[in-house]
């Protein structure tokens, strides 16, 4: 994949359905090359308000993968994970970011019961490529 353009994510981690803010959560992005090896594009922790930096992504230009026939879809792929103690980890898998295109990836972390390990538990979420 020809990568020109550049895109942004910028992760929000929070726990509870009141989404409170998840400060000093670890997050990862990976991205898989066409090797099948990772590439590892950033490790942050978060803000007092549960958010990453934003990440500077390599992808495809929109233009080179809109004309009819493109092999390329119009967007980079990502893998993100959260984990913070006391809760358990999360990886969300398929992550899309377009070019030009602020990306916000929101992670839910569980917290964990008393002696559960955040190594032992943890959820994956992946999301489908579009259909463009």
């Amino acid at each position: 994949m020809e990568t020109k353009g550049k895109g942004k994510l910028v992760v929000r981690v929070y726990t509870s359905q009141a989404e409170l803010p998840v400060e000093d959560a670890t997050v990862v992005v990976t991205q898989k090359s066409s090797d099948g090896k990772y590439k590892l594009l950033s490790v942050q922790a978060t803000d007092s308000s549960g958010t990453t930096q934003p990440i500077v992504i390599p992808t495809p230009l929109l233009g080179e993968s809109t004309h009819p026939g493109a092999q390329i879809p119009p967007f980079a792929v990502c893998d993100v994970w959260a984990e913070h103690p006391g809760y358990a980890m999360m990886l969300v898998e398929g992550v899309q970011i377009f070019d030009g295109v602020e990306t916000l990836q929101d992670i839910e972390l569980e917290p964990l019961t008393e002696g559960q390990s955040s190594l032992l538990q943890n959820s994956i979420r992946d999301i489908p490529g579009q259909d463009l």
